[in-house]
C-alpha cells in the first residue's frame, strides 16, 4: 500500500471532510424543519394537512435515497435551474442539500410523530385549561418533554445522514467518497484512498455520536435537577 497518494492528494480529502460536513450540517438543519412540520401535520387530525404528510413519509421512506438523489438532479431541478443558478450554488451541491434534506425530513417527522404522541394527552389537556393555546402548549409543555425522548433517534439518524452523504458522490459532488474514487482512479491505488476515506468518516461519526451523548447528558441531568 502506498500511502504517499494520500497526501499527494490531501487538498481533494480536505475538501471532502468539508463537503461531507456541509452536506451533513445543512440536512440535519432544514430535515429538523421539514420533521417537524411534517410531525404535526400528521398529528393534526385535519384530512388535507395529514394526507400530504403521509404520502411525502411515505414514498421517501419507501425508496432509496441513491435513487431520490438522481431524481432530483436530474429531473427536478434541470427544470429550476434558472432560479437555482440566482442562489450561486453548484447544480450537484444544490441537488445533494434538496434530496439529503428531503430524506431525513421523512424519517425525523416520524421521530417528531412518536415522540410527541408518547407525551401523556392530559399533559395538552392541563396546559389548553390554563389558557395557552395549542401552539403555546406544544412549544413550552410537549416538545420540551417529547425532545428528551427523541434525542437518541434523531442522533442515529443524524450519523446515518452523515454516512448516506456518501451516496452523492455519483453526481460529482465533491465529497469524502469522491475523493477516495479519484484518488483510486488516477493513482491505481485501491487500498490506501478507501481506508483514508473510511477513518475519516469514522472520526466524524464518532464527533457526532460525542455531541448527541453529550446533549442526552445534559437534558437528562436537568430533567433530574428539576
Amino acid at each position: 500500500m502506498d500511502w504517499s497518494v494520500v497526501w499527494e492528494y490531501k487538498n481533494l480529502f480536505i475538501t471532502g471532510v468539508w463537503v461531507t460536513f456541509i452536506l451533513t450540517l445543512v440536512g440535519i438543519s432544514v430535515g429538523l424543519v421539514i420533521g417537524l412540520t411534517t410531525g404535526l401535520m400528521r398529528l393534526s387530525g385535519i384530512g388535507w394537512l395529514q394526507i400530504p404528510a403521509k404520502v411525502y413519509v411515505d414514498i421517501f421512506r419507501g425508496t432509496p435515497l441513491l435513487l431520490q438523489i438522481f431524481f432530483v438532479h436530474f429531473a427536478v431541478i434541470p427544470t429550476i435551474w434558472e432560479d437555482v443558478m440566482k442562489l450561486e450554488v453548484p447544480d450537484f451541491i444544490f441537488s445533494g442539500f434538496v434530496a439529503l434534506s428531503l430524506n431525513a425530513g421523512a424519517y425525523i417527522a416520524e421521530i417528531f410523530r412518536g415522540g410527541i404522541k408518547s407525551i401523556d394527552k392530559g399533559q395538552m389537556e392541563a396546559a389548553r385549561s390554563l389558557g395557552m393555546s395549542y401552539a403555546q402548549a406544544m412549544r413550552h409543555i410537549i416538545l420540551p418533554q417529547a425532545f428528551k425522548r427523541m434525542l437518541p433517534p434523531l442522533g442515529n439518524e443524524f450519523i446515518a445522514l452523515l454516512k448516506d452523504s456518501s451516496l452523492v458522490a455519483p453526481i460529482a459532488v465533491h465529497d469524502l467518497t469522491y475523493a477516495a474514487n479519484i484518488t483510486a482512479k488516477n493513482t491505481w491505488e485501491r487500498w490506501t484512498p478507501y481506508i483514508t476515506a473510511g477513518v475519516l468518516y469514522f472520526m466524524l461519526t464518532y464527533l457526532l455520536s460525542r455531541v448527541v451523548f453529550w446533549l442526552e447528558r445534559r437534558y437528562s441531568t436537568e430533567g433530574e435537577d428539576r
